[in-house]
């Protein structure tokens, strides 16, 4: 984080604080760990506690009292029919809790801030221009990540976005947005149940190339979802769960990842899958191509398309597709972990996994121990590709290869999938000198480029 992202992030935590119960003010000024805060929780009755990222501590041996509570809600916005008030200008969220008379006997004050670089680890996924769904459990910082997804589709890509901001958690509670989310636009919505009719205006209205949503949660909201997605153009959203599975099992989320349908099949089926005779299908396209769950703050789960993966799924075959994971010290740090499970397919090829690791043993000395040196002996047998195609995104990655018309001399074979299936010949003669094909359906320069890095 820089010196003026630093000073901007202290200069909100003490908006917060000094909208506190004096008794609570002067603990948090001096305290070492404030960076860390994540909430403060006012009960009448009970001691002030402050929540950190690793454990809690109460900040006071005084009892709050209803004088402590009227002193925060006296400072801060009012609240809605979410219970929930910020602090102008601000990412904090106070929430409260009421009696049976309808009092406010509690407050949870939530710290909310900026932070840049988060999304460094999916930058590329961004730059693909796909529907992005981000699963997590209340608290894992999902609003954090799309917050800073909209700052970067709006400043450093040069989107059209639009936020759809019902609780005022994205964007701050004014009128004003905040810094946080850059040159990207705002809608507020009045009620949570009128969330999905902001959806639907926005894209009618102001010609938006990319939607973010926060929370999905309602029937209403996935349908109009799905109606944005139709409509072409990109979606950002959030819900609550813990993975994949947890949407296919939710009947009024499930729409979101192509809705769950029981198919019967025929014997002669049901004997050619080895499965029972009712079986559960994905019935449409799903709203959503990735998902991300966010279970973990330092290792996120990828799901890069989500119709194979739902598909696995439901045939019990693949749980995940990828795993990232970074450390945040002096540098940052990305390491990602295929875990492709596929079996070989109906063409004679073989999946992306098998291929490596055929390959790697085959050349297994120049391989392992240089990446790079074995990328620059790597001959290409192109077939039905562009060798100019091939230059360009080589060139762009600066890595040196070679182009072959002898396919005996050949280390790779690349091509598309409709003519490798209708050359019987060429699939025989790789599969003779175990020469792994890699097939695509349609080939772009963002697919061979995430081909190349998936190598690498």
């Amino acid at each position: 984080m820089s010196f003026l992202q630093n000073m901007n992030s202290k200069n909100e935590l003490k908006k917060l604080i000094d909208n506190l119960p004096l008794l609570v003010q002067v603990h948090l000024m001096t305290h070492n760990r404030s960076h860390e805060l994540v909430e403060v929780i006012l009960d009448l009755g009970c001691r002030p506690e402050a929540r950190f990222i690793n454990g809690s501590e109460y900040l006071s041996q005084k009892l709050l009292s209803w004088q402590d509570l009227d002193y925060v809600i006296k400072r801060i916005s009012k609240f809605s029919n979410e219970n929930r008030a910020g602090i102008d200008r601000t990412l904090h969220r106070i929430s409260c809790i009421r009696n049976r008379q309808f009092l406010i006997n509690g407050l949870t004050c939530r710290v909310g801030r900026a932070i840049f670089g988060t999304i460094s680890i999916i930058r590329d996924l961004l730059e693909s221009g796909k529907s992005i769904l981000i699963l997590g459990k209340p608290g894992t910082g999902k609003t954090t990540i799309i917050r800073e997804i909209a700052r970067i589709l709006a400043n450093e890509m040069g989107k059209r976005v639009i936020i759809i901001d019902t609780s005022n958690e994205i964007a701050g509670d004014s009128d004003i947005p905040h810094f946080g989310i850059g040159r990207a636009r705002r809608m507020q919505v009045s009620t949570t149940d009128l969330q999905h009719k902001v959806m639907i205006e926005a894209v009618e209205n102001h010609t938006p190339q990319i939607i973010i949503i926060d929370e999905i949660g309602t029937e209403l909201e996935v349908l109009a979802s799905r109606m944005i997605a139709e409509k072409g153009v990109q979606l950002v959203g959030t819900t609550h769960g813990n993975c994949l599975e947890n949407l296919i099992k939710n009947p009024s989320l499930s729409d979101l990842i192509g809705g769950i349908q029981y198919v019967t099949l025929s014997d002669e089926e049901a004997k050619r899958r080895g499965t029972q005779k009712s079986i559960l299908e994905r019935k449409a396209y799903p709203a959503f191509e990735i998902i991300i769950e966010i279970n973990n703050p330092m290792s996120w789960i990828i799901h890069e398309n989500v119709k194979i993966s739902v598909d696995q799924l439901l045939r019990q075959t693949t749980v995940f597709d990828q795993i990232r994971q970074f450390n945040l010290g002096e540098k940052l740090q990305i390491r990602c972990h295929s875990n492709l499970l596929l079996k070989p397919s109906s063409t004679g090829t073989l999946s992306i996994a098998q291929n490596l690791k055929d390959w790697n043993q085959r050349n297994n000395e120049d391989y392992c121990h240089s990446q790079v040196s074995s990328l620059k002996a790597i001959k290409i047998y192109p077939y039905s590709i562009s060798s100019n195609f091939l230059r360009e995104v080589f060139n762009k990655l600066d890595l040196k290869f070679r182009l072959t018309n002898d396919i005996k001399k050949a280390h790779i074979i690349i091509g598309l999938k409709n003519h490798l299936q209708q050359n019987l010949k060429l699939k025989t003669l790789a599969k003779q000198k175990k020469i792994p094909i890699y097939s695509f359906n349609q080939l772009s320069l963002y697919q061979l480029t995430k081909f190349i890095k998936f190598i690498l």
